[in-house]
This record gives C-alpha cells, structure tokens and sequence, in this order.
C-alpha cells in the first residue's frame, strides 16, 4: 500500500496511534510496567486488531513548557495536558545554553528493541520520530517567541533549529537501519484550518531540509515515509512529494479536505492513511460512523494506495464502540475481488 504497487487482498489498517485508555478499555492494562512487558502487550492488541505493524516511539524527547486541565472524557487521563504556546524553554541565549539537551545512546531505543522481540513473522514496527523539526523548534521556543525570533532573533532560532534537527537526524540514522522497521513516521505538524502555521519561506529555511535529509536516510535503507502533519497544507504539498520525497501523507479533517478529495488530488503520486474524520468518530453514532468508514472505503479504496484509519488518532475522547464499528466497516467492506 505504501509503495502504491497495486490492489492487496483487503485495505490494510492504520493508525499513527491509540490512546493507552483505548487499548486498556479492550484488552486490560499491560501485566507489569516491564519493557518487555509494555511491548507484547502493544504488540498483542495492534495484531488483534487488524494492524500488520506496531507503532513505537523511542525513549528520547525535548523538554518544553506545557499547561494542564482537567480530562473529561468518559475514559479520563485525569488530566490533558497541550504545549505553552506563548513562552517556551529557550527565549535567550542563557536559555539556549542551559537547555537540557537530549542525548541519543543505546538507551534511547530501548522500547524500539523490547517490541522488535515480540513481533510475530509478517509484522513490522513504523516508528514514531519525536517530534518533527518544526514541531520541536516551535514547542521549544513556544509558538509566539519563535514567530517573533524569525524578525528579532534569527541566530537563535537557527540554533536551536540545528541542534533539534542534528538529534533527529541520528535517531533516524539508527530506526532506519533496524531489521524489525518497515517504515516510518514523521510526524509535524504544519498546518491548521485554512494555511500553514509559518510561512512557507519560513518552512524552506528552518525545516524542509531537515524533511528532506529524513527522507533520503530512510529512502536509502529501503523504508518509506509517512509524513503526518494535521492542518491546510494545500500551498506546500508539491514541494512535500517532488522535494522533500515523503511516500504517504496522514491526517485529514473533514473541514479542511476530506481523504476522498485526497486521493483525487495526489493518490496518483503518493499514498493516503486514515481520514475517518475524527469529530464523526468521537460524537457521532455507530451508524454515522459506519457510514462515514464506508464513504472513505467506496471513494479511497480503488486502485490501492489507501490504508483505514481515523483522520488522526484514536483519542481517548473515542467511544470504544466507535472505534470497533470502524474496523468491522473495514473487515466486512475492505476485501478487493471476490469474496
């Protein structure tokens, strides 16, 4: 499906990823707190319910400043947690030098390791990168500090740009060489409703290389990459597939285009993931959701190049019922050929 080398036997399923709550609600939570532990369980629900690979991510992240409140979601985290985009952890040249910059060892990939153990013959791990570049610099910064650092400090946001980008590049160098990884996720967000979050001369000058040498290191070790990023990336999405080089593009809102508007577009050059919208998902009835789920698999599905999934990911907002009426949509109308 990745590679868009024509029709497999069903639509796959694919999700960037479900939220622990989910997976704790259908199979109990994991036996102990263990590596190995945490990974089969990851493993076993993943392969029960349809999925050919595991997503994991690696034990390696970026401080930066977050708020919190109260969860109210019927399968509540306690509290939800969304990133400071006012002021971040590095404002200042102090800031920048004592910064507690992540250093990438052995232990980092521990998790990655511990799942690669468990997976059964046929099933592989895509790997979630920490955070894209812009995702990083943004979170690091805050949003507003790194808007204005563009204009009044471009030697800072150029630091703490190269030295997120030198420690993402190695956590790829050494994904892409594992036997166990069969792709991978970029994960940055670009976007919201109706354009991206910077400019794109912006995104050309801080990020798109960092993309693009992401690409080239995966490309080489024969995985492809799937770029997820939410928001409007119409303006940018050329240079996305023809430069960059990304090989599937992931998350759909149905307000800003729905995946069947998708694959109209671009199913042609790249492949699609997920686009059962997420709002249908978390508010709508069984019955709009099996709808919705059988749109997407009549428009998306002919020809290849589609996966099944939420637009995003399966949030503990969620009603379990809805996630499962999702995936027996993809069982009972996903099969190509005859019966």
């Amino acid at each position: 499906m990745l590679r868009r080398e024509g029709e497999p036997d069903r639509v796959p399923f694919a999700e960037l990823f479900h939220d622990y709550e989910i997976m704790a609600a259908l199979q109990g939570p994991p036996l102990s707190t263990d590596v190995d532990a945490v990974a089969a369980w990851r493993v076993k629900f993943w392969r029960d319910h349809g999925y050919d690979y595991v997503t994991q991510g690696v034990d390696l992240g970026f401080p930066h400043g977050g708020l919190v409140a109260e969860d109210t979601a019927e399968l509540s985290k306690g509290q939800r947690g969304w990133v400071n985009e006012e002021k971040g952890s590095i404002t200042t040249w102090e800031e920048f030098d004592s910064y507690p910059w992540p250093r990438v060892s052995d232990e980092s990939f521990r998790s990655l390791e511990a799942v690669a153990k468990q997976l059964p013959e046929g099933m592989k791990i895509i790997p979630t990168i920490p955070g894209g570049p812009f995702e990083n610099l943004t979170f690091i910064m805050g949003f507003a500090a790194f808007s204005y650092g563009i204009v009044d400090q471009p030697d800072l946001v150029e630091a703490v740009a190269r030295r997120v980008n030198e420690t993402l590049i190695k956590v790829v160098e050494r994904t892409a060489s594992m036997q166990a990884v069969g792709a991978l996720w970029l994960n940055d967000d670009l976007g919201y409703k109706s354009s991206t979050l910077a400019a794109p001369e912006v995104l050309r000058r801080y990020i798109f290389p960092t993309q693009k040498r992401i690409c080239e290191i995966a490309h080489a070790a024969g995985k492809p990459v799937i770029m997820h990023s939410c928001g409007n990336l119409e303006e940018i999405m050329p240079e996305l597939i023809d430069d960059i080089g990304i090989d599937a593009k992931h998350s759909f809102e149905h307000v800003i285009c729905p995946v069947w508007e998708a694959k109209r577009k671009w199913g042609d050059r790249i492949a699609l993931i997920g686009g059962v919208d997420v709002d249908v998902l978390s508010r709508g009835s069984e019955d709009d959701v099996r709808a919705y789920t059988r749109r997407c698999i009549e428009e998306c599905a002919p020809g290849g190049g589609w996966a099944l999934g939420s637009g995003n990911s399966v949030t503990n907002y969620v009603p379990v019922r809805n996630f499962l009426a999702m995936l027996d949509e993809g069982w009972r109308c996903g099969r190509y050929g005859a019966p």
